[in-house]
């Protein structure tokens, strides 16, 4: 099945194309990402790492240390610095794109919220069936589909 994505930057130095249905799309409320995004939260989507792909453009990256505690190496645009991606270490053989930066960002709306421990008081989530002190089991909370589709792909990782 053929499947495509577009992204960009805020300044379109650089451009990016997904070639995979992404697997997920989740709200984080991590203090990190507050700062990170100087947001209430920020709206990542899961891809598989070989569907990515890096159109035009140079992007840089940091090490840095995810809400987890776990290490992560985000990547950004080297003249307008948004940050485009992330790679988890705790996330093998996936991606997490900043969901606004896809053209068509709209058709991913979070399909759970995470670390609203932390959240901001006043953001009210009530309405929000799948929200989570921390994260979640992605057995429980991730489409069927998204799930078999990474699971065969870690095969292929072996």
């Amino acid at each position: 099945m053929k499947y495509e994505l577009k992204g960009k930057c805020v300044c379109g130095e650089v451009k990016y194309k997904i070639i995979e249905k992404p697997l997920f799309t989740q709200a984080c409320h991590c203090k990190d990402c507050k700062v990170l995004t100087g947001s209430s939260y920020v709206v990542n989507t899961s891809i598989l790492d070989n569907s990515f792909f890096l159109i035009k453009g140079k992007m840089s990256s940091a090490k840095l240390t995810a809400g987890s505690g776990k290490p992560c190496k985000v990547f950004f645009c080297n003249s307008c610095g948004v940050f485009v991606y992330a790679d988890y270490d705790t996330a093998i053989g996936r991606l997490t794109v900043r969901t606004k930066t896809l053209e068509d960002a709209n058709m991913f709306p979070p399909q759970a919220h995470i670390f609203i421990k932390d959240k901001d008081p006043w953001l009210n989530l009530e309405k929000n069936q799948n929200c989570f002190e921390l994260m979640y089991d992605a057995e429980k909370t991730w489409p069927e589909e998204s799930l078999k589709r990474y699971k065969e792909y870690l095969k292929t990782k072996k």
